[in-house]
Parts: C-alpha cells; sequence; structure tokens
C-alpha cells in the first residue's frame, strides 16, 4: 500500500518505519520541505521517500495525520483527501499543552469536517511513540493495542490489518464520536500501553 504521512516526528516518523519495514511504500512530509527528512529517509531505507505535503496526500491510498491538532489549519485542501482512508493520530492540546474544549465533539470529528469526503479513522493517539517503536510483537505473543474509531467499517478493517502488519493489535471502540471520546486524553486508555486483555478488562 502506498502511505502518505504528514508530519515527521516522533509519532509520523515512527510510524514510517514500522509501515516500510512490513512492505508498504511510504511518503513522509512535514512542514519544513522534503530536504529536511534526508536523514530520516535514509535510516528507512528504500521504501521510504521525502515530499511536500500535499504531494504525500496525493502519493498516498492511506494518509497518517501526525501532526499537532493546533496546526490543521496548514493542511492541503480538504477535497485532496477524497476517497482516501486518513488516519488521523492528533489530539486536541493546546501550544501550551492543555487540552481543547470542543464540546459535544471530538478532534477526528472536527478533522473530519475538513475534508468531508476522506475516509476517516481515528488511530495512533493513544500510544507513547517510544511504546510504538518498541512494542512490536510477534503474532503468537499477547500484543499491545492500538485503538482505532470510525464511520467506515472497510476503512477500520484496512487500518487493522496495517496495524496487524507492524506487530500490534487494534481494538476498536466505535464511531467518531462514541470511539472518539474513549480515545481522547484524560481517558482511561489514553496514554498506557495495554495488551488485548487488558484493554478489553478496561473497556468492559
Amino acid at each position: 500500500m502506498r502511505i502518505g504521512i504528514v508530519g515527521a516526528g516522533h509519532i509520523g516518523g515512527t510510524a514510517a518505519k514500522l509501515f516500510a519495514r512490513a512492505g508498504h511504500q511510504v511518503a513522509v512530509s512535514n512542514s519544513r520541505g522534503p530536504a529536511t527528512l534526508a536523514s530520516l529517509v535514509s535510516s528507512i531505507g528504500t521504501n521510504a521517500k521525502a515530499m511536500s505535503t500535499i504531494e504525500a496526500v496525493k502519493f498516498g491510498e492511506a494518509i497518517l495525520l501526525a501532526l499537532p491538532y493546533r496546526k490543521v489549519d496548514a493542511l492541503p485542501p480538504g477535497e485532496s483527501f477524497a476517497g482516501k482512508i486518513v488516519i488521523d493520530a492528533t489530539n486536541p492540546y493546546s501550544a501550551t499543552g492543555g487540552v481543547m474544549s470542543l464540546g459535544e465533539s471530538t478532534s477526528s470529528e472536527e478533522v473530519a469536517k475538513r475534508m468531508p469526503g476522506a475516509r476517516l479513522v481515528k488511530a495512533f493517539n493513544t500510544m507513547g511513540w517510544n511504546t510504538l517503536a518498541s512494542g512490536a510483537r510477534p503474532a503468537h505473543e499477547e500484543r499491545l493495542v492500538v485503538f482505532i474509531a470510525g464511520d467506515d467499517g472497510a476503512a477500520k478493517a484496512t487500518v487493522a490489518k496495517l496495524i496487524d502488519e507492524i506487530g500490534f493489535a487494534s481494538i476498536d471502540t466505535g464511531s467518531l464520536r462514541e470511539g472518539g471520546h474513549r480515545q481522547q486524553p484524560g481517558s482511561r486508555i489514553y496514554g498506557r500501553p495495554m495488551t488485548v486483555r487488558e484493554a478489553k478488562q478496561i473497556l468492559g
């Protein structure tokens, strides 16, 4: 699969390495331009390339949003994401580190409003990057969980397969509204590495 990654920090860079290692073609982008990503791309290998953000979005069949939520205004036009699976790893933190109030809405619902033709799945937002970097386990071991939420069942199935291919297990927390609230900062599953058994106990 071709995967475009918007944001090449800890989560984006780590996910790029894992996806490329699993055999996917990865295009990495950030706000500072492709030239600043030479070292990262070199460390990933031949399955990765650096592009501008708009080029990475056009390249990807799936797009991982791994930029700060407060910077989503800088994303390419919403129509650029039409028909694509968009994996939203953002959390609604402000520039000072506080959690923004979105009322009844969730950060992924707000992102989805910007790209109405996209097939948006919330994922990779509850796990710390260091756990993502080192926590992959063989299929026969009890894997750590990457939670997913969304309103498009087929898109969620594709994201679940990607999660499995990089050595983690997925658990579906529900719709963008319900599941998004379950995955927000401060929730019982946020920021805690946990196995499938532990996650199911917490979620009931």
